[in-house]
Formats: C-alpha cells, structure tokens, sequence
C-alpha cells in the first residue's frame, strides 16, 4: 500500500503550445456582464400566470436586444435564430466541413431573488454594480457569466479574423432554471431533426476550488463527467381522521414519520464509482502523501474512504443517492386527526442507479403497503458518464492549463441539473465546467444572496472560452 502511494506521484502533461489570442478587456467584458444582470429574467413558477410570464417574456427579449448590441461581430457573422420562442441558438460554420462540430450552451434565465431579503444584499440584486473590482448581481455567477463569457470569447476571436476549422454552434436556453423543457429541449429537438451531430457538449456544472479537499493544496479544477439523475417522490397516506382527542396508535402523520425516520436511519448504500471514482484517482498524485496512499488503495480502503465521505453532506452526496425529505403537507385543524397526509421527498440518483430503483428501495425500506409512493411532475435518469480519454475532456484540459497553470484537472460527479443532459441525442461527450474560481463563501451565493464575481475572474473565462475554441477549431 505504501509502494503504491509512493509511486502514484504526478504525471506531466504537455498541454501543448497556447494558442495566440487577443488581449481581453477585463473592463469592457465587466460592462457587458453587469448590462446583461440588470435585465431581470427571472424563470416564472408557471407559464400559466400571466403577468409574470408576460413580464418573463419581456425580459428575455430585452436581453436579446442587449446581447445583439454588445456583440457586433458575433450577430453580424453567426447566423442567429431564436427556438423554442425565447432561447438563443448560433453557427458558426467551420471551413472543415468533415471536422465534427461543438456545442457550447449556457443559460439565460436566472432564479429569484427570495422576498424579503433584498435588503440582505450589498447591492440591489439586479443592480449589475460594480465596486472594489466585482460585479454584483443575480446571474453574475449561475448562469451569465457563462452565456456573456462565450459570447466576448467568439466576439474577441472575430476581431482578430480567426476562422474555425469545425463548426461552433452555441446553445442558451431560456430556462434551465426550471428543467430545460422550453429552452435546451426544444434547441436539442432541432439540432437532432437537422442531423446535427456533436463531438462534445460543455456547459456549466463544475468549477476552481481551493482549500475544499482535505490533503490537496493545489487549485483543482472540477470538469464534470456525468450528473446525477433527480425524482421528486411522493408518500400519500390516507387515514380514518377523526377528533384529536381519541388518537389511535399512529395516524396519518405518525406514518409519514415513521417512513421519515426509516428513511434517514437507513439511507441508500455508498459507492465510490464512477464520476466520483474517477476524481479521487484524480486528485490521489497531488495529494498529501498519506491521503495519497490512502486514494492509491481505493482497492481495499474503500469501505474506509465511504465512511470518511459519509461524514460530511457534500462528499456523502457524491457517493450515494440521496432521499431528501422536503415538503409535508397534512392537517386541516388542531383539533383534527389528519385524514390525509402527504409527504415530498427529493432524490438525487446516482449515475447506475434509476428512478425505477429508488422507488423500490423507499417502498422496501417504509415497509408500509398503505402509503402510495410515486414519483411525479418532472423526473430523469442520471447521465451517462463521458470519457476522459475523448478529446473533449483533453480539450478542456489544455485550456485549463493555459489559463490556470496552478490548476490540475480532475473529472467530477455534478449533483445538481444542467441543461447538458438535454444534449444525450445530439452529442457524443458531455462536459459540465463553468471557468470561475469558486471560493468558499461564493458556494452560498449561487442562487443566494449576494451572488458575485470578480472582474479579473470573469476576465480568465473569456480567455478559457478563447482557449477552448482555438484548440478545438484551428
């Protein structure tokens, strides 16, 4: 075990020569962000309030109009056409037309600022400010950044004459913040009904950190290779009701809590598979050398590392299914036995595992035949997982390396939903990375208050985009 975390040391990559760029004005492209963060396009609950879809429609088309402003040469080069009736598809036709083609997708609509804690932010969330060298505002992290970053990447490129080799298409759906079915959907359904075919997709998902892994004091950059797959699961118990003041044993409630505390004492089985796998094989070279030897022996000390990773909610999230109660939803009265009780659990799935198998696993573990369990509204299968030795992820990986030396590139399990999952039919890879440097605090601002970043950040991610297409299409 000693020998092999003795010679499981680092290996050098040559990510060959940089390519020659522009120079990024990390100023303008800040100007250009805080623009497109002023436009409030918010992701509306339901398409079936209309006041709030209608001012969600306005949104978009203003946004439209502003990105068509700031990028000249994009909207005068690319062809552009809207699909789905608000989401944003772009070509830009390679000179190699045997040469696959990429995808690059972001999103464009953002969440809500929760009511009531407007107050709570240095600067009005859809202030665009910007202060102290960062941009303020809802959408300057998750996801205009990425969407904005794309677009000063091809703009900058156009100035300077490149011409792709292969094809770039560009994919910003309208809204990923409530699954994608409008925007990413509906861009995937053309491209497919086109015959358009993809060597790799990337999209948000992972991102720069430092200081979050234990043993590792290098800046890793986590390039994700599969998402999990997520169910919203409900329980529904129906019972007898009745005055408060004669309970039975247990009632309605008392069952759900039952499930409940089952459901908790006995959570899913960890694995260490995977996406997962993959990135602590990853990171095992440029680790301290006893969690190196520990990475090195996965073979027999992986009981050992589930239990260690189990301990903390982030890391027990990457090796297991999760069921999350949520919602509970019973009672009319005080004084009123619950006739009727219902109960939301969320499950995020394991690459391998299936919606299928976590209803079957929560029916088995509740162990009560009266409590219906279902899975409703929108729910999916995780991902496939996408190689590392594609030249996708090696793609990325270079640009990485040109942009953050310091970093090493590791593949990444991401637990939440991207719009990337959309793109299965059309693409034959999927890598989920937005090029920001995620710091501790910024964890809470995604889709919390003060959601931020800093100027010279956003000002890297230009140059990551720059990088990537540069290598993919020369």
């Amino acid at each position: 075990m000693v020998l092999r975390g003795l010679l499981n040391g680092p290996e050098s990559f040559d990510a060959g020569p940089a390519p020659s760029l522009p120079e990024v004005d990390p100023m303008a492209a800040a100007e250009r962000l805080a623009r497109a963060v002023r436009i409030e396009s918010v992701t509306p609950s339901s398409s079936d309030d209309a006041p709030q879809y209608a001012a969600h429609v306005a949104a978009m088309k203003a946004l439209h109009q502003q990105l068509e402003a700031d990028f000249p040469l994009v909207h005068r080069t690319l062809a552009r056409e809207t699909v789905g009736e608000l989401s944003l598809l772009y070509h830009w036709p390679g000179t190699d037309p045997s040469a696959e083609p990429i995808l690059l997708t972001g999103h464009l609509d953002v969440v809500p600022v929760e009511p009531g804690t407007e107050g709570d932010w240095t600067h009005p969330p859809f202030s665009g400010a910007i202060e102290d060298g960062v941009i303020w505002g809802r959408g300057a992290l998750d996801d205009k950044l990425g969407v904005v970053g794309i677009l000063q990447a091809i703009e900058l490129l156009l100035a300077q004459g490149f011409m792709p080799r292969r094809t770039i298409v560009l994919g910003f759906g309208h809204d990923e913040e409530r699954g994608g079915l409008g925007g990413a959907v509906a861009i995937a359904a053309t491209l497919r009904d086109r015959g358009e075919r993809f060597a790799f997709v990337l999209d948000e998902g992972g991102s720069l950190v430092r200081d979050a892994i234990p043993g590792l004091e290098r800046e890793v950059a986590l390039v994700g290779v599969a998402e999990k797959g997520y169910a919203q699961v409900v329980l529904t118990v129906h019972d007898e009701g009745g005055h408060a003041s004669m309970p039975p044993p247990t009632g309605a409630i008392g069952r759900l809590a039952t499930a409940i505390t089952r459901l908790q004492d006995e959570p899913m089985p960890a694995r260490i598979d995977g996406g997962t796998r993959m990135m602590l094989e990853g990171m095992a070279p440029h680790m301290s050398f006893p969690m190196r030897t520990a990475l090195s022996n996965l073979w027999i000390l992986s009981p050992v590392i589930e239990q260690v990773m189990a301990a903390e909610p982030p890391s027990n999230a990457a090796i297991r299914t999760t069921i999350a109660p949520t919602m509970i939803d019973a009672g009319i009265a005080p004084n009123v036995l619950a006739a009727n009780a219902e109960l939301t659990l969320n499950a995020r799935i394991l690459p391998g595992q299936t919606i299928d198998g976590v209803l079957d696993y929560v029916r088995e573990v509740i162990d009560d035949p009266g409590i219906e369990v279902r899975c409703i509204d929108e729910c999916w299968n995780p991902s496939a997982v996408s190689s590392t030795d594609d030249e996708g992820f090696l793609l990325v990986k270079r640009a990485v390396a040109h942009v953050y030396p310091e970093a090493v590139t590791v593949p990444f399990l991401v637990g939440g939903a991207t719009d990337s999952r959309h793109y299965a039919e059309v693409a034959r890879q999927a890598y989920r990375f937005l090029p920001i440097r995620l710091r501790a605090a910024d964890r809470t601002r995604i889709h919390g208050t003060d959601e931020q970043i800093a100027v010279e950040d956003l000002a890297n991610a230009v140059r990551f985009y720059m990088t990537v297409v540069a290598l993919a299409a020369a």
